[in-house]
């Protein structure tokens, strides 16, 4: 690969590390208030294996040369309080939270797919199975609970994830 496409499949993927910062963080507030043992136990599950897609992550930006996000605890500690008042708010808000959460998670990776050198394999390997893992948590959400957000939050959640990927991004 050229040194523009691995900066690019770099930034891409501290988005990306960002991004599953952001869900430990989702996942962990949502479970602290969860009322139901088993919303509970599918919240720490998820939060696991979102960890192995951080790990996955800083790996490959660590192979590719580059650094996380300086904004990585903000990330964190943000998602932790908006998944607490969404937990708060009942586990059935909580889990179309999730749900919503995920599929703009899955669209977003997908059009990291777009943008990505048809060269990097390794890259795309990572995001084709973070794809498949997200859209299971979604399903597996959706089978706890059929309640949809209003479409004025989804419309908030996208705005706030634009800023956190164009920052991460950059810094």
């Amino acid at each position: 690969m050229s040194s523009e496409e691995k900066e690019m499949a770099m930034r891409l993927m501290r988005v990306n590390h960002a991004g599953e910062i952001a869900a430990q963080g989702l996942y962990h507030g949502q479970a602290l208030f969860a009322r139901q043992t088993a919303t509970r136990e599918h919240l720490l599950d998820s939060a696991h294996q979102e960890a192995d897609h951080l790990y996955w992550c800083e790996q490959r930006i660590e192979q590719l040369g580059g650094r996380t996000s300086l904004l990585a605890p903000l990330w964190y500690a943000g998602s932790v309080a908006i998944g607490a008042v969404a937990s708060i708010a009942g586990d059935q808000w909580s889990l179309a939270f999730i749900q919503e959460t995920e599929a703009q998670v899955v669209d977003h990776l997908k059009s990291h797919l777009n943008q990505l050198s048809p060269k990097d394999l390794v890259t795309r390997t990572i995001i084709i199975k973070i794809i498949a893992d997200e859209t299971e948590h979604a399903q597996a959400a959706r089978r706890y609970s059929d309640y949809k957000l209003p479409t004025a939050m989804s419309g908030l959640m996208r705005a706030t994830a634009k800023i956190m990927t164009v920052s991460a991004y950059r810094v």
